[in-house]
């Protein structure tokens, strides 16, 4: 339960704090007081957007902590953030004068999704003006799988759905992504092909353009070299002879005198390098084919690599070949993306089959709680006036799986009799509508486990016998769990196991908000000044004293 609020530096709240007790806990105060004020507050600690402009004091930081006595069930969630479990657990939110906000759970610091995981497991506001939630069919299937003892398969349904739409949503990314690269794929296999066709790996491309010039000037070539050959064996002035000749004589020099042996010496080694350069000229002599048919399939495959440095603009082989592993890979990578979607497509069908048989038995425990709900809904809607009122629950079946099964809710109501039900939405009037609402949360409370329900002003817009009788409904409420009570309401006040009025002073020319607790006499005379106005009558008193009982 909500066992105390502490609110600093909060738009008319200077300094506050109060404790509380389990049970009812009635809060009154003129309009204008600051109760909503409050409230604003407390929603803050439900992880609602802090804003600077709350600050009263714009140099200082706002505070607003709250402290709860939680039992052993809230311990998983503690281990789970990485927290401090303590029986009484402080919850704190900061707004700094930036308009930046911190919260803290036992002063360490947490996300603002951490803490409203903890506060909507610790505490529920429902203020008059939000009725309009019993028009939402997240709402009405809240209200129906509560009572319908529905909570761990809606957990376990929602968690499935969850996975199934992040599925689906993964699936429609790849197959838009296949489907793109399709458009392209055709035309990348093309530019594949012709890479590949070039058999790039065997190309050696410096010597494809020498086997080239040699076969474009292959007559030339033969032609010279034939020429070099005939001029190296004439027998008379070729120059083979000469230099037989001329080594001849200068060994015999040499013979003669050592100062020549070195010249004879180099002479011979030229002569020697000189047989072996004819050998070679000889061997490329009988090499050189004068072959057009050759020649064609050189300046094809030159003509072809050239053509492919021009359409990709790359100026090498090695470009080439990587461009060509690259095409080569996308295409392997659409073929892998086709297997992802086909494997996704599977796991879609097997949670498809998980979610059928969870929204089945969602269904199956609705349909035998709903006749239960219209039974009790009805009986607590005549204690507060409503007579002739009728409820039903209409459920229907949908096309797909949504977030709460895979049917359709439609919560019908009429309050008179001799008409046919209708959307609660179009049958259900103002004055009607927090009747309405409060026997919802009574009948949510008897299933859930909520420590703490705080109603803000639910009660609007009604009086005598019927207040009387949501005075009881709200007592009988606070029996099994804390519920606080906004309440303008005599006799709802006269309920209260503790009663707390919220007041709005001027303090050294500052106007400033602040609830107090009221002992037995103050609580007497807030019920009677709720009954006679500003003027607290005889007769008021007496009244007063017979509805606290």
């Amino acid at each position: 339960m909500l066992s105390r609020i502490y609110i600093k530096n909060f738009a008319l709240i200077d300094t506050l704090e109060v404790s509380l007790n389990n049970g009812l806990q009635v809060i009154t105060g003129e309009t204008g007081a600051g109760k909503s004020i409050i409230l604003g507050a407390l929603r803050l600690i439900l992880g609602e957007r802090a804003e600077a402009k709350s600050i009263s004091k714009s140099e200082e930081k706002s505070i607003v902590e709250t402290e709860f006595d939680l039992n052993n069930q809230f311990k998983k969630f503690f281990i789970e953030n990485d927290l401090d479990y303590e029986h009484q657990t402080i919850i704190r939110r900061e707004i700094l004068p930036s308009g930046k906000s911190r919260a803290f759970i036992n002063d360490v610091p947490v996300t603002l999704d951490v803490l409203k995981e903890l506060s909507s497991k610790l505490i529920d506001i429902h203020s008059q003006f939000e009725t309009s939630n019993l028009f939402t069919s997240e709402y009405q299937f809240k209200i129906i799988d509560g009572f319908s003892e529905n909570k761990k398969t809606i957990e376990n349904y929602q968690n499935e759905f969850s996975d199934f739409q992040s599925l689906k949503i993964q699936l429609r990314k790849f197959q838009t992504q296949l489907s793109e690269n399709r458009k392209e794929s055709d035309y990348k296999e093309f530019l594949l092909n012709e890479l590949e066709e070039l058999k790039l790996d065997d190309v050696d491309y410096e010597d494809l353009q020498d086997q080239l010039s040699i076969q474009e000037n292959a007559e030339m070539i033969s032609e010279n070299l034939v020429q070099i050959l005939s001029r190296f064996h004439q027998e008379e002035v070729g120059i083979l002879s000469f230099f037989n000749e001329a080594k001849s004589k200068l060994s015999r020099i040499s013979e003669v005198s050592n100062s020549f042996s070195e010249l004879d010496e180099r002479l011979e080694t030229s002569f020697v390098e000189l047989k072996d350069i004819i050998s070679e000229l000889e061997n490329e002599s009988e090499r050189i084919e004068i072959n057009p048919a050759n020649l064609t399939v050189l300046v094809e495959l030159n003509n072809k690599i050239n053509a492919q440095f021009l359409k990709h603009n790359v100026s090498d082989i090695k470009e080439l070949k990587e461009l060509r592993d690259q095409l080569a890979g996308e295409q392997k990578g659409a073929s892998e993306l086709e297997d992802y979607i086909a494997e996704i497509g599977k796991n879609i069908s097997e949670k498809e089959k998980t979610l059928q048989s969870l929204a089945e038995k969602l269904s199956k425990n609705r349909k035998k709680s709903i006749p239960v709900f219209i039974k009790k809904a009805e009986s607590l809607l005549k204690k507060l006036g409503l007579e002739k009122a009728r409820v039903d629950i209409e459920l229907q079946d949908a096309s797909d799986f949504n977030a709460f099964g895979k049917e359709n809710i439609q919560l019908l109501f009429q309050a008179n009799s001799g008409f046919p039900l209708k959307p609660i939405q179009t049958a259900i009037s103002g004055g009607e509508r927090s009747r309405v609402m409060l026997a919802v949360k009574k009948i949510i409370a008897e299933s859930d486990e909520l420590p703490t329900l705080i109603l803000d002003e639910i009660d609007t817009g009604v009086s005598g016998k019927v207040a009387e009788e949501i005075g009881n409904l709200m007592r009988e409420m606070a029996t099994d769990m804390q519920l606080i009570v906004i309440s303008h309401l005599a006799q709802v006040a006269a309920k209260g196991n503790n009663n707390y009025k919220v007041v709005k002073r001027d303090i050294s020319g500052k106007t400033q908000s602040t609830i107090i607790p009221l002992n037995d006499e103050e609580k007497l005379n807030e019920i009677a000044q709720l009954l006679s106005g500003s003027k607290i009558t005889e007769a008021a008193l007496a009244q007063a004293k017979e509805l606290i009982g």
